[in-house]
């Protein structure tokens, strides 16, 4: 027997843990918030399902909050702190190719390992211990604490956190401040934060020609060539300069569809698949129209479907950002950066319903890889930050 027992696991390593045995790939959450919602109910949250979705495919919603009671007695209006998340993870990938199987958490030279470990079931984890620890101390806080989680955020996000947002909006639900625990650090746990995101905006361009023989061009006509000079232009275009928080805009080609796979024969049409990541400088309404005044421009043939995935969001500095910085700092004893790198989140819907929103999480590196992990010394810093975040807000209202 060794003479040195184990170091006791904290509850948010357990509750990390129980989480991510279950295989919950998007869109199935196989119970995890029926597990955060029994750890949530007897502190005193109203826990309501919001699941939304097609038979077969049902994403599951979690809308939980404790209001303040103080306030409930006064009349008076409270601050609402909600912390935002996902219980479903991407596809685990080659079984073969993990060290281990990837709903079995396992511990190895101080990590662990399992699938949703960063991206994001520690977050949720310490997400749920912190606000256990804080009400604890603080049973009378004037802050309502809430909790926003689907199962819909690795998948299509069509049914999860935009369709709670919009069942909030729609009975007038106030948020105040949104902490989203995405996988935000780069080496060590509050060394980044995100503060807004990029939008992103999809386009699919079928340009139209005449099919013909390729000896024969005088018969046909060619819309790989039409289309060219304009591809060309949109490729040099300078969209917006960015700002302070966001690089400029960008536009890039995806994938470009055209010809029979006969060498001798001009297509008829050609299809373009694009993307803008647009910042707060533009607007979906101005990218769409600056284009197409390309397309028309050039006199081209064309249709164009748009898909707008998600509108920039952008948190200024104020009491949200500025207490995650002081928790980061007293809890981790590093400056946090601010970004808004990176791709979207489920911040995007959030912000349309509340005005401070940022990201924070634990170390990026393994997210959506075999044998994704996290430090277990990262996971502490984690829910204690989060819980300093709720003392500093506290102290701020009750001031």
């Amino acid at each position: 027997m060794s003479p040195h027992p184990p170091a006791p696991r904290s509850a948010t390593l357990r509750l990390a843990e129980e989480l991510i045995a279950r295989a919950s790939v998007t869109p199935d959450d196989a119970g995890c918030l029926d597990v955060i919602a029994a750890r949530l109910a007897p502190l005193g949250f109203a826990c309501e399902r919001l699941d939304r979705g097609p038979q077969g495919a049902v994403v599951a919603n979690l809308w939980a909050k404790r209001s303040n009671p103080s306030a409930n007695r006064s009349g008076d209006a409270s601050k609402t702190i909600v912390f935002a998340g996902h219980t479903d993870v991407v596809p685990t990938g080659p079984l073969a190719q993990w060290s281990s199987p990837p709903f079995v958490p396992t511990h190895r030279d101080g990590r662990l390992y399992g699938r949703g470990a960063s991206d994001m079931k520690t977050s949720l984890a310490a997400m749920v211990v912190a606000v256990e620890e804080f009400l604890a101390a603080t049973p009378e806080t004037p802050l309502a604490i809430a909790f926003l989680l689907t199962s819909d955020e690795e998948g299509p996000a069509v049914d999860g956190t935009v369709a709670v947002c919009e069942a909030l909006a729609a009975r007038g639900e106030r948020l105040d401040w949104c902490i989203v625990g995405e996988p935000t650090s780069i080496e060590r746990t509050g060394d980044m934060i995100k503060n807004g995101r990029r939008g992103t905006l999809s386009g699919r361009l079928t340009v139209r020609g005449i099919q013909g023989h390729i000896a024969y061009p005088q018969l046909a006509r060619n819309p790989i060539h039409e289309l060219a000079p304009a591809l060309a232009e949109l490729v040099a275009t300078r969209w917006d300069e960015g700002n302070a928080f966001f690089p400029p805009t960008s536009w890039q080609v995806s994938n470009i569809h055209g010809g029979t796979g006969a060498s001798n024969v001009i297509p008829g049409e050609v299809v373009v698949d694009f993307n803008f990541r647009f910042c707060t400088e533009s607007t979906p309404e101005s990218l769409q129209s600056r284009l197409e005044a390309v397309l028309r421009r050039d006199q081209l043939d064309f249709e164009l479907r748009w898909t707008l995935g998600g509108r920039p969001f952008l948190t200024q500095p104020g009491p949200l950002v500025q207490a995650v910085q002081q928790a980061v700092r007293e809890v981790c004893g590093i400056e946090t950066q601010l970004s808004t790198t990176g791709g979207t989140s489920d911040g995007r819907f959030i912000a349309q319903i509340c005005p401070e929103v940022i990201e924070l999480g634990p170390p990026n590196a393994s997210i959506h890889k075999i044998d994704e992990h996290i430090a277990v010394a990262d996971i502490e810093p984690l829910k204690a930050a989060y819980r300093r975040v709720l003392e500093l807000l506290h102290a701020r209202v009750s001031a």
